[in-house]
């Protein structure tokens, strides 16, 4: 399947090195797709009517997509590339998508946006993870 992030690696002109570019787009992806989810459930968070006891799940939300933006824009840069900076943006964002997961996943049962949230924290931890497994 083709996409924007897909088409925008394969058009830049000069090598990647030894980067998994799929594993790189994956990971653009589910960062953006995080973000998304993160604003979207701290948004519906402070439509419920129990906001007060939501707070640490929207902050976490908040916070989350936040800092989903880093890898994003980071992966997006291939001119003058610093794989410690990649690495150290990558390290960063693993532990705060499972700490918004977890959190979200604790109002899952009551809440089907933190449901989706969580999920997609989940897949952006791992997506951030598999990235920093890989070589490059």
């Amino acid at each position: 399947m083709s996409t924007s992030v897909n088409d925008m690696l394969r058009t830049y002109p000069a090598d990647l090195g030894s980067v998994d570019q799929q594993a790189m787009a994956r990971c653009i992806e589910a960062c953006l797709a995080c973000a998304q989810a993160c604003t979207a459930c701290a948004d519906t968070c402070l439509s419920e009517g129990m906001v007060g006891e939501l707070a640490k799940c929207i902050r976490t939300d908040m916070d989350c997509a936040d800092i989903r933006n880093a890898p994003a824009a980071v992966l997006s840069r291939h001119t003058g590339y610093d794989a410690d900076i990649t690495r150290a943006v990558l390290k960063a964002c693993a532990p705060v998508c499972k700490a918004c997961g977890d959190e979200c996943a604790a109002h899952a049962d009551v809440h089907e946006h933190c449901r989706v949230c969580a999920e997609a924290c989940r897949r952006c931890e791992q997506a951030c993870n598999d990235l920093l497994a890989g070589p490059g």
